[in-house]
């Protein structure tokens, strides 16, 4: 392994015959298959070396203050205080790696994690949520989290369910609202706070009638406008994403998926090798949401677009995720990392919008889909709605049947 980082005959040397040789010549091919470059390869067999013969890993766990301990003995970070700024830059990055050298050989020993409060209810009420309501587990994590912010805000005297008042949840509310939190997301919370008060009054952990006495913004049915870019914005998007690099590369076959499929980011990041049937020109989509598979023609210019990326971007390695990162450690990209992809080239694009993120383009292709003259069972149908009542935002911005009603001469009825 060192034999292809290192040429000089003396670095060579002092590799081999350093400690714990075969340790740090397993983890070096584990990160090479990570897809590491050479000269990170170099840095990292730089920093084992550094600190193999500080760390005993053959006698119990070694903790994160072991592995700081052995990394602030070495006099290279006693750096003068003008330096202190980039000494503390390297100092993270070899904790970085010891740790996760440490942790491949199966001797670490995490921190024990300080229990947050509530987390046996919050735990409890997870299941509650995803066995017998059956919801999605993205809708499931919101609520808890959203619970887990509660519980955090609360003073450490209220240790019990019973000492929380009506009280406690309007400031935790109201201080939300000061924060910029918009009325809909104030509703989505205060929707969140009443879900987990009725469960637990179920459960006889809290005082009765707090469920139904939270409050929240009044919000009027579809009062809000679906916002998306018009399609000729769509379109630059698209045709500005055909680079050759391999950013533009990906970046473009999800920008199809999103444009054209109207898919979420969540579906984006789920989408595995498996999903794309070449023989039958199938694209099948798992809808969390709703719990079931939902198949569409794959079309040729998407179909070029992800077989492009197939071919000359995707990292060849064991992941069957559709989407990876572009640098190592080479893993599956994360639905949080789809949105900024839409929210930059849309930026670069000067196309000015509330939301920017991937959403914006499901809406995008509701509005193209409804200007084209489909209707909105068929939309829905497409978008993968479960009621018809979640594709009626999209009559508002259909502006040409509104300006068929406008003109319509309603003298006849009077």
């Amino acid at each position: 392994m060192f034999e292809t980082l290192f040429t000089r005959p003396t670095i060579l040397a002092r590799y081999r015959e350093g400690p714990l040789l075969k340790a740090r010549k397993l983890f070096l091919k584990q990160c090479e298959r990570s897809g590491y470059s050479r000269s990170m390869l170099q840095k990292i067999a730089w920093v084992l070396l550094s600190i193999a013969h500080r760390i005993d890993i053959d006698h119990g766990t070694v903790t994160t203050r072991d592995i700081e301990l052995a990394i602030d003995t070495r006099m290279r970070f006693k750096r003068s205080s003008e330096r202190e700024q980039n000494s503390q830059g390297s100092r993270q990055l070899f904790i970085h790696i010891a740790t996760a050298w440490v942790r491949s050989l199966g001797c670490f020993e995490a921190p024990r994690e300080v229990e947050r409060p509530f987390t046996a209810q919050i735990a409890a009420f997870a299941q509650h949520l995803y066995e017998e309501r059956g919801l999605s587990p993205v809708t499931v994590s919101t609520r808890c989290e959203r619970m887990a912010w509660f519980f955090d805000s609360l003073p450490p005297n209220k240790n019990s369910l019973h000492m929380i008042s009506i009280a406690d949840l309007d400031a935790f509310i109201e201080a939300k609202g000061n924060t910029g939190w918009t009325r809909s997301s104030l509703s989505s919370l205060a929707s969140s706070l009443r879900s987990f008060f009725r469960y637990a009054e179920s459960q006889g952990w809290c005082n009765p009638g707090i469920a139904t006495a939270i409050e929240s913004p009044r919000l009027y049915t579809r009062e809000g406008l679906p916002k998306g870019p018009n399609w000729e914005d769509v379109q630059r998007l698209l045709i500005n994403s055909r680079g050759d690099s391999s950013v533009d590369i990906r970046d473009h076959a999800i920008l199809m998926l999103l444009s054209v499929y109207g898919l979420r980011r969540g579906e984006i990041a789920r989408l595995r090798l498996d999903d794309l049937d070449w023989v039958s020109e199938r694209l099948i989509v798992s809808r969390p949401k709703q719990r079931h598979i939902q198949s569409y023609p794959l079309l040729n210019t998407v179909g070029e677009a992800v077989l492009r990326y197939l071919r000359e971007v995707r990292p060849s390695c064991a992941h069957r995720s559709l989407f990876l990162t572009l640098s190592a450690p080479i893993r599956p990209l994360s639905a949080m990392s789809i949105s900024p992809i839409v929210r930059i080239r849309l930026g670069a694009l000067g196309v000015t919008l509330p939301h920017r993120g991937a959403h914006c383009l499901r809406h995008a292709c509701a509005g193209h889909l409804l200007d084209s003259g489909f209707t909105l069972k068929q939309i829905g149908d497409h978008l993968g709605h479960r009621s018809a009542n979640a594709t009626l935002s999209y009559t508002k911005i259909d502006l040409a049947g509104l300006r068929q009603v406008a003109e319509l001469d309603l003298r006849r009825l009077l």
